[in-house]
């Protein structure tokens, strides 16, 4: 859509999709702090907690494909409060769960309705901005998004010290209801309705293997997932690995967890800068070698059993490299499309969901009493996705001379 025949503040548009996207990673950010009183308060071990982390992601990765085509037929707006209206009830249910599993059901009603907001902010980008400004829009997204993480942990885990763990989904439940009004109130219709997109499940599951079928979009997905997992093996071993392996306070880790979300937010902002000298897929090749040796470092002090402050460095780095990667690789996924960015912008969120609950999973199978896990599956999603974006034909950079 031309920008000209619309009228709107980009300023707020922006910070408005901002927190849309934000939604997902701020309902999972607050609650880690609270893992083990989770766990005190429904009588169970913090292993079916974390099931809870993991039956978030399979309903984003889930209900993303299903908002594509809502978004694409319907336009952006009312899938948007649809799924807002679904986080608020699941908020609210999860104030009173009785049992972990009931916890772990209306998580995943949760992801539903958060999914709405993180389909449909991509969606608007690529219909608002020209294609060549996409990633730059990407990465001011990622500054308003990434106050979340920053503030998310610290913000958690005063809640589960000061008034208990059900609180933190009081605070989601009022913030969701906030959101509700100011999408109602504030954001326009980016893309009206069009009834030529069929929500017949065979028209569906044939449009999004068109996606599947234009090299652009896997290739820059499965990078994109790939990113996402590697940053989910940090979340998910995080707790265990900051307050039990390495003694630390669940105070102070929320401000240490809220310096690695500072590492991903300034390295968004100087790709805006970075952008203005080289394209997104040269700064893409480049960040991902980095971020593959930042990792290798990690197994290597690992292995030699170096003082932990010097592994919180590594993984800093890592997530800094990390900063990166999120806005370049969801602007090249997206760039081919138009008419269906809904249905892109849902598949696109769906790789990053499964992607991130498979490391989730993995954390969960492979854990050991140390932070191995972790730090092994960071240099496997790097490597996945370095290879599958330096051997796309188009792309020109030489991973070595990347890191040279």
């Amino acid at each position: 859509m031309n920008t000209s025949n619309l009228s709107f503040n980009k300023n707020r548009i922006i910070v408005i999709l901002g927190i849309l996207m934000a939604i997902g990673p701020f309902s999972v950010d607050t609650y880690l702090p609270g893992f083990p009183e989770i766990a005190k308060g429904l009588e169970t071990d913090i292993s079916l907690v974390g099931l809870s982390l993991t039956s978030y992601f399979v309903g984003i990765a889930i209900g993303q494909l299903g908002y594509g085509p809502l978004a694409d037929r319907f336009g952006r707006r009312k899938p948007l409060l649809w799924g807002l209206t679904i986080y608020l009830l699941a908020s609210i249910g999860c104030i009173f769960a009785p049992t972990i599993y009931w916890l772990i059901g209306l998580r995943f009603l949760m992801a539903l309705g958060a999914c709405s907001g993180m389909v449909t902010s991509r969606a608007v980008v690529r219909d608002l901005f020209p294609v060549h400004e996409i990633a730059k829009v990407f990465s001011m997204l990622t500054l308003v998004m990434g106050i979340a993480p920053i503030i998310a942990p610290t913000i958690g885990g005063i809640i589960v010290t000061l008034l208990g763990w059900r609180y933190i989904f009081v605070m989601l439940t009022l913030i969701a209801a906030f959101i509700l009004f100011t999408v109602y109130k504030y954001l326009p219709e980016s893309r009206g309705k069009d009834h030529s997109v069929s929500l017949h499940p065979v028209k569906i599951l044939e449009g999004y293997l068109l996606l599947f079928k234009n090299k652009t979009f896997l290739v820059f997905a499965i990078a994109s997932g790939c990113a996402s997992a590697s940053l989910f093996s940090y979340i998910s071993a995080s707790p265990f690995v900051y307050m039990d392996l390495f003694g630390i306070r669940e105070s102070v880790f929320g401000w240490i967890y809220g310096l690695n979300a500072f590492a991903l937010i300034s390295a968004s902002q100087f790709n805006r800068f970075w952008l203005d000298k080289q394209s997104s897929r040269q700064i893409t090749v480049r960040t991902l070698s980095l971020q593959l040796l930042s990792a290798v470092f990690l197994i290597i002090s690992l292995t030699a059993g170096l003082f932990y402050i010097f592994i919180m460095v590594l993984v800093f780095i890592y997530l800094f490299w990390l900063g990166f990667l999120n806005p370049n690789t969801n602007a090249l996924a997206l760039e081919p499309f138009s008419k269906n960015a809904g249905s892109a912008s849902a598949l696109l969120g769906s790789f990053q969901m499964v992607f991130g609950a498979t490391a989730s999973a993995l954390v969960s199978i492979f854990f050991n009493g140390t932070a191995m896990p972790m730090a092994v599956l960071m240099v496997a999603f790097s490597l996945i996705g370095l290879i599958a974006v330096v051997t796309y034909r188009d792309t020109v950079v030489n991973p070595v001379e990347a890191v040279l």
